[in-house]
């Protein structure tokens, strides 16, 4: 997938008509009006013209500018800094250049088995990141405390599990840094099958609000690696590498021995300072009496950009994950033009979700309407219209009153509304809805759902093995428009629903 040439001189109006050209758009073949526009803009935002909208980007801008004309076309006033568009903070970035980085397992012997940094093995960004490692290498179980004697100036690798009662990844670092350990190498676990691990990395950046307060970094090297590149690290030790994994996948004791030879890298890491962007709007309430109460309601418009190619293609367009679902930011306020809700509505388009909530975070630390005036964070991402929609995951959906708000709106359309079946995958914390809760106010967001077992269940794994975070998220990907449509029409009567309400949402516990 390629930019067109000359870019930057295509007026807006050129972006939007080359984006869908280039797309080769399938909304024609959409029956229903509402998701037939809708598809139209997500295959707008997610084209080449914009670049897979990474923060700070050009195509970021280009798409924020397709966004910001379609909210002033519904009427919508701009909710930005100093009466604009735009809530603009400031980034600091941390990468990991491919040239200039090398990992390299040295035997005894003088042979060097080179791992493939993005494929193999990546490491995470950090402005402490030292230029180079060498060290002996030691393999650690799960890397609780008790499991570190002796471990310092040594690599520690240990098992990557994600799975209840066990040590986490920060819990990880940080017993490794206590050790004294050189560095950490987690190693996947491929039996962690709800959400599996993917292979190439797209690349290794950090990407942080500049001056906020950072979590402590270690000052080792902190590495992830592939199940499949495991048996190079312990080749030569006599180990068996998939009973090890497999003892891990089922949580299951772990041996800890020391590994033959050492592992050398060199790092090439570079920063830069940029500038980012939300894209905000409001739609004022007509109830003098609820009017200065804000609902707000959001996806994020960043994605992952240009990155490490996968099966030739190095654009991430970013259409589901979450293009389409800005497109239904823009058709609410379609719908809404001249017909304004009781409560007042702010529509915000985050940046730098991909890079931890940043644009969300910013928005609820800076907020351009009081903070105590926003009732409730209705956010849309995670979401991944693949089969006929019977089911919604809603998340912290026993937390607020939002879940029997929910409940009662999708009742309407035989739509069974459950709880997470999936805690461990975190996904409560991982959007944008996630700094609204933090700061106290209700919010929620939705998955699709599925039985266990059935055919929705195989595609919504297959998305996340091939697409989530992938190129393949683009606009040629399979979909089931009946049910994109469905869902649709469930946020616009919940929005309706909440915003309308003679009482604002409450917290449950």
């Amino acid at each position: 997938m390629k930019s067109p040439p000359a870019l930057a001189v295509l007026s807006l109006a050129g972006l939007i008509a080359w984006g869908a050209q280039a797309a080769q758009p399938r909304s024609a073949g959409i029956n229903d009006p509402d998701t037939r526009a809708w598809w139209e803009i997500a295959e707008t935002l997610s084209s080449d013209a914009m670049e897979g909208r990474d923060i700070g980007s050009p195509g970021h801008h280009r798409a924020a500018l397709v966004v910001a004309a379609r909210f002033k076309a519904a009427g919508l006033k701009p909710a930005g800094d100093n009466g604009t568009w735009f809530q603009k903070f400031p980034v600091h970035e941390s990468r990991v250049e491919t040239a200039g980085t090398s990992f390299n397992v040295w035997r005894d012997d003088r042979s060097a088995t080179p791992l493939r940094f993005l494929h193999d093995i990546t490491v995470r960004p950090t402005d402490t990141l030292p230029a180079s490692l060498d060290a002996p290498m030691t393999f650690r179980g799960y890397c609780a405390p008790s499991d570190l004697a002796e471990a310092a100036g040594k690599v520690v690798i240990c098992f990557n599990t994600k799975r209840a009662g066990l040590p986490s990844g920060a819990q990880r670092v940080q017993a490794a840094q206590a050790a004294g350990a050189a560095g950490i190498v987690q190693v996947d676990d491929p039996y962690f099958t709800i959400e599996p691990p993917r292979w190439p990395a797209a690349y290794a950046r950090s990407v942080a609000i500049a001056g906020s307060p950072a979590p402590a970094a270690a000052a080792m090297p902190v590495m992830t690696l592939s199940a499949d590149a495991f048996r190079t690290m312990v080749a030569g030790s006599g180990r068996d590498t998939q009973a090890i994994l497999k003892l891990g996948g089922a949580k299951q004791p772990l041996p800890s021995f020391d590994l033959p030879g050492r592992l050398k890298a060199q790092f090439h890491l570079t920063k830069r300072d940029f500038t980012a962007e939300n894209l905000l709007a409001r739609m004022p309430g007509r109830d003098p009496k609820l009017a200065g109460q804000n609902l707000v309601l959001s996806a994020h418009l960043d994605g992952y950009g240009y990155g490490e190619p996968v099966n030739g293609d190095g654009l991430y367009n970013g259409t589901l994950d979450d293009a389409a679902y800005v497109g239904t930011l823009i058709r609410f306020a379609d719908k809404h033009r001249g017909k304004p809700l009781r409560r007042s509505v702010v529509f915000a388009a985050f940046t730098g979700e991909e890079k931890g909530l940043l644009g969300a975070h910013w928005f609820v630390e800076h907020p351009t309407v009081p903070k105590t005036s926003m009732v409730a964070d209705i956010n849309l991402d995670q979401l991944r219209p693949l089969f006929p929609l019977t089911i919604l995951t809603q998340l912290a959906e026993d937390q607020t009153s939002l879940g029997r708000t929910a409940r009662l709106v999708a009742g309407t359309m035989n739509i069974r509304i459950q709880a997470d079946p999936e805690p461990e995958r975190g996904l409560l914390q991982r959007a944008d809805h996630w700094p609204f809760m933090q700061a106290g106010i209700p919010a929620t967001g939705f998955i699709f759902g599925y039985l266990p077992g059935t055919d929705a269940e195989r595609r919504y794994r297959e998305w996340y093995q091939i697409r989530y975070h992938r190129p393949q998220d683009d606009v040629t990907q399979p979909m089931d428009f009946d049910a994109a449509g469905a869902f649709n029409r469930f946020f616009y009567l919940l929005a309706e629903a909440v915003a309308d309400a003679d009482e604002a949402p409450v917290w449950s516990r």
